[in-house]
């Protein structure tokens, strides 16, 4: 496949101002993707964003560049990822752009596409806009510009499609539920969607101003909404990131519950109800070695991609299954979704509590999570260590001796010359160990 100069495996993302995230290169983007889509179908695009300051700016550029290559625009506002997704389905369009940096401070920005058929772009279509991006601006007659129209009912449609993921026979009334919607795209669905359900709803992280965007509350901080789950005593309580396609849950006793044990409560309900059909689960190099033991006791398959939820969706697609997702939260149901969404994976873990009259506290016990020690070392200018015999050894030690009650990863940092040296074990004290003794062979070689 050809090397692409702007889009990554999450899009185009930076810091606003910098690099291509600027109105210029935003506006020849919005024209290369309206000469490369034009012709198709509606020949309408649709763009939602998150709740950074500088989406409003972005989305002009954006609006302009696709106006000048006869693109017509439906503007959602600030709404979440898998919202965006949805609608730009719903709606047959040629595509749908999210402007958003996810879970991000608010100074950065980014912006990915969405095919019609929800799912992101393929890769061939994001290579034909990159090639289009290097021929000169043009702008279509006067009379073939496109229009731009606001979708006023854009949030209403998606609180409708959330709520019918969750079984209509069953209600969220009596649950006291904590929501933290990181001051993002979701402050003004996520906790409609579960008032509507029936729940009793605690709302945190719902008044964004452009700039408090994932500060201190939201998946990626979990302590502002562990706190609140123990002072509100509620039954539970769950933290989506500031795009809303990733999600964290807290128990009643304010216990962290994260995206493996997620996809565990998921992959088990499907599998209990009839609904797996079969298919396994897929996670990441990086998930816990306790999700891998949980499934294979259910008899479920397991497979590991690359780090990163688009190579989730590439295995899933391969194997035909349906969940999968990595251990920050992503998580994915392609039988209920076509991306990531924290709002209907959070609902599916509370249509499985229901189903099984428990708790979250006692529903997550069938996953026991292997202590996880995670090491970075920082190596020169030559290549990263982690093909030297020096480090293989004390890998194949480190395997030898904890056989199938740990695992060893070695990765190479995609952005800084660091490598990251992880182990599980049954207990801390193996994981830190051999982890260490891994990290220092890695410095020794990084030395000499």
């Amino acid at each position: 496949m050809s090397q692409r100069k702007y889009f990554g495996t999450d899009g185009i993302r930076g810091k606003v101002g910098e690099g291509v995230i600027n109105p210029e290169f935003v506006c020849k983007l919005g024209w290369a993707a309206g000469k490369v889509l034009s012709g198709r179908g509606t020949n309408k695009v649709l763009i939602g964003k998150d709740t950074r300051i500088s989406g409003y700016m972005l989305e002009s550029a954006l609006e302009s560049g696709l106006s000048a290559a006869g693109i017509n625009i439906g503007l959602l506002g600030p709404m979440p990822t898998p919202a965006i997704a949805y609608l730009t389905k719903t709606f047959r369009s040629e595509a749908g752009i999210v402007i958003s940096a996810s879970h991000n401070p608010y100074y950065d920005n980014g912006i990915k596409f969405f095919s019609a058929d929800g799912f992101k772009l393929a890769d061939d279509i994001e290579l034909a806009i990159e090639a289009q991006m290097e021929q000169p601006m043009e702008c279509v007659a006067s009379d073939k510009l496109g229009k731009a129209i606001r979708v006023a009912d854009a949030a209403g449609r998606y609180i409708e499609f959330c709520k019918g993921t969750f079984p209509s026979e069953l209600s969220l009334t009596g649950l006291k539920i904590v929501v933290d919607c990181a001051h993002g795209a979701t402050y003004h669905i996520a906790p409609n969607v579960l008032r509507e359900l029936g729940a009793e709803v605690i709302e945190i992280g719902t008044n964004p101003d452009g700039l408090n965007i994932n500060e201190k509350v939201g998946a990626t901080s979990m302590l502002a909404i562990t706190n609140k789950v123990l002072e509100e005593k509620a039954d539970l309580g769950f933290a989506l990131d500031g795009d809303g396609d990733r999600i964290m849950m807290v128990d009643h006793k304010g216990n962290l519950v994260d995206g493996d044990e997620i996809v565990y409560i998921i992959a088990r309900d499907a599998l209990r109800s009839g609904r797996l059909n079969g298919g396994g689960v897929v996670g990441t190099l990086m998930s816990n070695l306790g999700l891998e033991v949980a499934l294979a006791q259910l008899a479920i398959p397991f497979a590991r991609s690359k780090v990163g939820d688009r190579y989730v969706m590439e295995l899933l697609n391969e194997k035909g299954w349906n969940i999968g997702g990595e251990s920050s939260g992503h998580v994915l149901n392609l039988a209920v979704a076509s991306t990531g969404d924290g709002i209907v994976s959070g609902l599916q873990v509370l249509t499985s509590m229901l189903r099984a009259d428990m708790n979250l506290y006692d529903l997550r016990q069938g996953m026991e999570k292997f202590p996880q020690t995670l090491i970075n070392v920082r190596y020169g200018s030559a290549p990263a260590p982690i093909e030297s015999q020096e480090v293989k050894k004390a890998v194949a030690a480190a395997e030898q001796e904890m056989g199938d009650d740990g695992r060893v990863l070695l990765r190479k940092s995609g952005t800084e010359p660091l490598v990251r040296v992880m182990v599980e074990a049954t207990d801390e004290s193996t994981a830190l160990k051999w982890a260490e003794y891994i990290a220092e062979s890695v410095r020794k070689v990084s030395a000499q």
